[in-house]
């Protein structure tokens, strides 16, 4: 397999993509556009993740604190607190569950506030990931979005997608294939945080409910496939490890921007577990 071989399947499925694999055991990788920056989308959730429990490691934050989630905290999205109509008292720690395992924007934005954007790009850095940033919350993501189509997603137009801040790397949060691996990486290697708290985020990346993409590829009982998605309009990402029976691990990130602007598009979905399991297989051999 090589990139043209990838670029040809991107292009079949109506997307543009972009992927970036690594074996986590020998450290061979395959990449298409694998250092291009990116916008993440919900995929920003990851690098919060790791920095609430590193700051929980560190004794700065009590993951099993309690906060109370009201109507004024309350963030546009479809799952978890955003659809709920009533307050919640919930910990940190499950916050950071619901933000992974629904996306949960509301969830994400609480635990944003508490964690700090400073501090997680400074984390960030630490690890020498310089093109992964965190500049937006759920809310500006959304905000943004209604100010510069002058409307609210999802009905928007060419027109309003070039508009988009949240399209534009610089402007948005972002990061490049290699990077966004790179990070799953350290999760599974106990790198990213203390060896607790990684076997917790992997167990949470585990519980992504969303089987419409990376899992979509690897149809199998015995295969684990654990990742974080990301949707924006024209824009589905999804990033993760794959892990065989046979102690195979491989960290993968695949982005995708789709020349329509529908909704529901099922082929974009699924070549992102189609390029995963190709890229896979690849580094099988």
């Amino acid at each position: 397999m090589n990139e043209p071989d990838l670029a040809a399947l991107f292009g079949a499925a109506g997307v543009t993509g972009w992927l970036h694999a690594t074996d986590l055991r020998s450290g061979r990788e395959i990449g298409l556009g694998s250092d291009v920056p990116l916008p993440t989308a919900s995929m920003f959730k990851v690098p919060l993740m790791v920095e609430f429990c590193r700051q929980a490691d560190a004794g700065l934050l009590d993951p099993a604190s309690r906060v109370t989630v009201g109507a004024a905290d309350r963030v546009t999205g479809p799952t978890g607190l955003c659809a709920m109509l009533d307050d919640v008292t919930i910990s940190l720690r499950d916050l950071g569950h619901l933000m992974i395992t629904l996306s949960d924007n509301t969830a994400a934005d609480v635990l944003l506030a508490r964690v700090g954007r400073e501090e997680i790009n400074a984390m960030l850095d630490g690890f020498g990931l310089r093109e992964t940033r965190v500049r937006q919350s759920c809310r500006d993501i959304y905000e943004s979005m209604a100010e510069d189509a002058g409307h609210s997603w999802p009905y928007l137009d060419p027109e309003d997608i070039a508009r988009l801040r949240v399209l534009d790397p610089p402007r948005a949060n972002s990061a490049t294939p290699r990077e966004t691996a790179a990070l799953f990486g350290l999760i599974w290697r106990d790198q990213a945080a203390s060896a607790e708290s990684c076997a917790w985020m992997r167990n949470v990346l585990n519980l992504q409910v969303w089987p419409h993409r990376l899992a979509s590829g690897f149809p199998y009982d015995d295969v684990e496939v654990s990742g974080k998605t990301g949707t924006l309009p024209t824009l589905r990402n999804e990033a993760g490890v794959v892990e065989y029976p046979d102690g195979g691990q491989y960290a993968v990130a695949v982005f995708t921007r789709s020349l329509s602007t529908a909704l529901n598009q099922p082929r974009a979905d699924a070549v992102i577990g189609t390029a995963a399991r190709m890229a896979v297989d690849h580094l099988r051999r």
